[in-house]
C-alpha cells in the first residue's frame, strides 16, 4: 500500500513539474550603472509548445508583465527581440499570436536613484496539441545606475566611454525597436501606479446584516449533510458485513431478556449506543483536526490522491480481488469485553464490535460522509453526517426487536449479497475519480479533464450495466441461471446513463454529474455554447475592470471540490436569461478557495483572533478574504458589490432556484445604477 501510494504521488509530482517546466524564466538586470538600465526576461520554451503573445486576440491567455519598481520608472513598454509567428485556428477562426523557441523581452528603465530595485512578474499560457497550462515566474533584482543631471556637461570621451558601457542595451533596443509599433505589451496600470486600493477589502457584515441570508445557508448544509449521511446508511445496510448481522443480533437480543418489555429496552439502547459511537467519531475528527483544517486537507493533492488510492483498493476488495478485514485481535478484544461486562455497558460494546465487524464495508461510506462534511467548513458537519448515518443503520435493529414477526420476512443472506458487494465495488470506483480529479483541478495537473473523467464514467457504468446482466463475473459470484426483474432493470438504469452521458464528450452540460465531474472549461473539444465562463479570476482585477466599464461585480467564491459549486452552476448558470444577464451586466469574478497557484510571495496575516497565519497560495487569498470581508467560509457564496467593493444585494448561496437567482442579479444591478445617480 505505502509503496503504491509513493508511486501515485511521484507520478503527480512528475506531472507537476511539467507543467512548470515547459517554460522556463531567467531575469536580468542589463546595463547596470548606468544612464540606461534595462529588465531582460528570456523564455525558453519547450519543443512542441508554443507561447502566446501579449495581444494574442482570442483563444489563447496572453502575455502579461507586472513591475513593482523603487528608484526608477518604466521607459516605454515591453518589447521582444523576434517577431511572434501568426497562424489561424480552425477551433477558434481566428489568428493566433505566440512565439517558439527562445525569446528575449526587454523592459528599459529610467533611473530616479543611484540605488534601484525591480519586482518583475510574467504570466502566460503555453500550448501544445493535447492541451495548454498556465505558466509563469517572478523575481527580484537590483541593481545601480547613474542619474543624469540637467545641467551636467560632458566631454567626447566620456561620452564614449557611457557609450560603450551602454553597449548591450543598445544592441537589444535596435533589435527591439522595429518591433515596438507592432507589438506593444500593455502593463496593467495598477502596476505602472503602484497604487492599491485596500479599502477593497474592508469588512462589509454591517451592511450584509441588512439582508444576509448566511443562518439559510448553513441550515441548508447540515440538512444535506444529514441526508446524505442518512443515504450511506441505507446502503451500509445493504452490505455483506452488516445485513447478516441484523437478524443475529435481534435474536441474541430477544433470547437474552426474558420479558418483551427488556428486550425492546435493550435493543433501543443497543441502537443508540450506535448511534453514540458513530457521533462520536465525528466530532473526534473535528476536534482532533478542526474545521477549517479538515477543509484545507480535503482539497490537498496528498489527501485526495491517497483517497482516491483507499477507494480504489476497497473497490477491487469489493469485486472479489482479496479480502479486506480489520486484525481480529481487535474484535477478540471488543468481544472479551462484551462476555466480562453486564447490562447497559455490555450493550454498548456489542454495538462498538458492531462498527469494528462492519469497517471493510463501511469504511469507504463513512470516509467519504467524513470528506464531504469536511469541505463545508462547519465546525458540527462531520457530527451530524456520522448522526444520520448511523440513524440509518441502528434504526432495522431497534424495529426488528420490537417486531420479531417482522425478520420473518426479510431476504436471507446468499449470493444476491456478492452482487451487492460488487456493484458498491463499481461504485466506489466511479467517486474514487472524483477525488483524484480535485486534486487535478486544484494543482492545475490537466490529466483528468472533463472529456478524460466522462469516458472513464461512460466506460464504468456500461461494464456495470453489462455485469447485471450475467455477462461479467468476478471471483465470490454465484453461476446466473436466470436474471431476475429487478436486477434487469438496474442494468437499463446503469446503461442508460452510460448513455445519457455520451453527449458530455461533447460538452453537453450533463446536470446530473455535474456535481463529479470536473467544469466544462477543462473540456477541449466543446461545442456547446451556454456555459459561463468568469471574465478574470483575480479580485483586484475584477474592481478595476468594474472601474473602467462601470458595471457591478458578481463575486463568485467557489472551488474545485465543491460539488454544490458544480451542481449550482450546471442548474442556474446554464439558464439563457441568467447567462445573458451575467454577461451583459456584471464583472464575472470566480475565486476558488482551494486553488494551489503559489502566490509569487507569502504574505503574513494576522486573524481576528490574533494569530498569524501566512497565506501561501491563490486559495488561501480567497478564503481569507471571503472570512475577513464578508464573515462567510462556506461555498458557493455569490454576492454583488459595486466599485468600492460594497455588497448591493443579499448573498446568494446555494440554492437551485432560477427564478430566485434572476431577482438576485436585477435587485444588485438596480441598486448599482441607483448609486450611480
Amino acid at each position: 500500500m505505502k509503496k503504491t501510494l509513493c508511486l501515485v504521488l511521484l507520478i503527480a509530482g512528475i506531472f507537476n513539474f511539467m507543467a512548470t517546466a515547459q517554460v522556463t524564466w531567467s531575469f536580468n538586470i542589463v546595463g547596470d550603472k548606468t544612464e540606461h538600465p534595462a529588465v531582460e526576461i528570456t523564455a525558453n520554451i519547450a519543443r512542441g509548445y508554443h507561447l502566446y503573445a501579449a495581444d494574442n486576440p482570442e483563444g489563447g491567455m496572453p502575455l502579461e508583465f507586472y513591475f513593482d519598481l523603487k528608484g526608477c520608472k518604466l521607459s516605454g513598454s515591453v518589447t521582444a527581440d523576434t517577431k511572434y509567428t501568426v497562424a489561424y485556428n480552425d477551433i477558434f477562426e481566428s489568428d493566433e499570436h505566440y512565439y517558439t523557441g527562445t525569446v528575449k523581452f526587454l523592459q528599459k528603465l529610467t533611473p530616479e536613484s543611484e540605488n534601484f530595485s525591480v519586482a518583475a512578474e510574467v504570466k502566460g499560457q503555453v500550448c501544445d496539441d493535447k492541451g495548454c497550462v498556465q505558466v509563469g515566474d517572478s523575481h527580484k533584482l537590483t541593481g545601480k545606475a547613474i542619474v543624469p543631471k540637467a545641467e551636467e556637461k560632458t566631454d567626447k570621451k566620456e561620452i564614449e566611454e557611457k557609450e560603450s558601457d551602454n553597449e548591450k542595451v543598445e544592441e537589444l533596443v535596435e533589435m527591439t525597436d522595429s518591433l515596438q509599433a507592432s507589438e506593444p505589451f500593455m502593463i496593467p496600470e495598477a502596476n505602472n501606479s503602484n497604487v492599491k486600493a485596500d479599502h477593497w477589502w474592508d469588512n462589509v457584515e454591517a451592511e450584509m446584516a441588512v439582508f444576509d441570508k448566511a443562518p439559510e445557508q448553513q441550515s441548508r448544509s447540515l440538512w444535506y449533510i444529514f441526508i446524505a449521511g442518512f443515504i450511506g446508511g441505507l446502503i451500509a445496510l445493504v452490505t455483506p458485513c452488516v445485513w447478516p448481522l441484523i437478524p443475529m443480533t435481534v435474536s441474541f437480543f430477544l433470547k437474552q431478556n426474558k420479558t418483551k418489555r427488556k428486550a425492546l429496552g435493550a435493543a433501543v439502547t443497543y441502537g443508540i449506543s450506535i448511534i453514540v459511537i458513530y457521533v462520536l467519531l465525528g466530532l473526534l475528527v473535528t476536534i482532533i483536526f478542526g474545521a477549517s483544517a479538515l477543509n484545507e486537507l480535503a482539497t490537498s493533492a496528498g489527501f485526495n490522491i491517497a483517497f482516491f488510492i483507499l477507494l480504489v483498493v476497497f473497490a477491487i476488495s469489493f469485486m472479489g480481488g482479496f479480502e479486506l478485514t480489520l486484525p481480529s485481535s481487535w474484535s477478540n478484544k471488543i468481544d472479551s469485553k462484551v462476555d466480562s461486562t453486564t447490562g447497559y455497558l455490555s450493550i454498548f460494546f456489542m454495538a462498538f464490535t458492531l462498527a469494528l465487524v462492519s469497517f471493510s464495508c463501511t469504511g469507504p461510506i463513512i470516509g467519504t460522509l467524513l470528506v464531504e462534511a469536511a469541505a463545508t467548513s462547519n465546525f458540527v458537519s462531520p457530527a451530524i453526517g456520522m448522526f444520520g448515518f448511523a440513524l440509518a443503520l441502528a434504526l432495522p435493529f431497534s424495529l426488528f426487536a420490537m417486531f420479531p414477526t417482522m425478520l420473518k420476512s426479510m431476504p436471507k443472506s446468499g449470493g444476491w449479497m456478492n452482487t451487492v458487494k460488487v456493484v458498491l465495488g463499481f461504485l466506489e470506483l466511479a467517486l474514487a475519480l472524483k477525488f483524484l480529479s480535485v486534486a487535478d483541478l486544484a494543482y492545475g495537473w490537466r490529466i483528468l479533464d472533463r472529456e478524460v473523467f466522462v469516458s472513464l464514467w461512460i466506460v464504468i457504468f456500461a461494464l456495470l450495466g453489462v455485469y447485471l446482466l450475467g455477462k461479467i463475473t468476478f471471483p465470490h459470484d454465484s453461476k446466473v441461471e436466470r436474471i431476475g426483474v429487478t436486477r434487469f432493470m438496474l442494468a437499463c438504469v446503469s446503461l442508460s446513463f452510460a448513455v445519457y452521458m455520451l453527449p458530455g464528450l461533447w460538452g453537453a452540460p450533463l446536470k446530473s454529474i455535474s456535481a463529479f465531474a470536473p467544469p466544462v472549461s477543462t473540456q477541449d473539444f466543446n461545442l456547446y455554447e451556454g456555459s459561463v465562463h468568469a471574465q478574470v479570476d483575480d479580485f483586484e482585477e475584477g474592481m478595476r475592470l468594474s472601474e473602467k466599464l462601470n458595471k457591478p461585480v458578481l463575486l463568485d467564491f467557489s472551488g474545485y471540490g465543491c460539488v454544490n459549486c458544480r451542481k449550482m452552476e450546471a442548474a442556474v448558470w446554464t439558464d439563457p436569461t441568467v447567462k445573458s444577464k451575467i454577461d451583459n451586466d456584471y464583472i464575472l469574478v470566480t475565486l476558488m478557495v482551494d486553488d494551489k497557484t503559489p502566490l509569487p510571495s507569502p504574505v503574513v496575516i494576522n486573524e481576528k483572533d490574533g494569530k498569524e497565519r501566512t497565506l501561501r497560495t491563490y486559495g488561501d487569498k480567497w478564503s481569507y478574504l471571503q472570512r475577513t470581508k464578508f464573515g462567510a467560509n462556506a461555498q458557493p457564496y455569490h454576492v454583488i458589490v459595486d466599485k468600492d467593493a460594497k455588497p448591493l444585494a443579499p448573498a446568494f448561496v446555494y440554492k437551485e432556484d432560477v427564478p430566485g437567482y434572476i431577482n438576485f442579479l436585477d435587485g444588485g444591478k438596480k441598486r448599482f445604477y441607483e448609486e450611480e445617480k
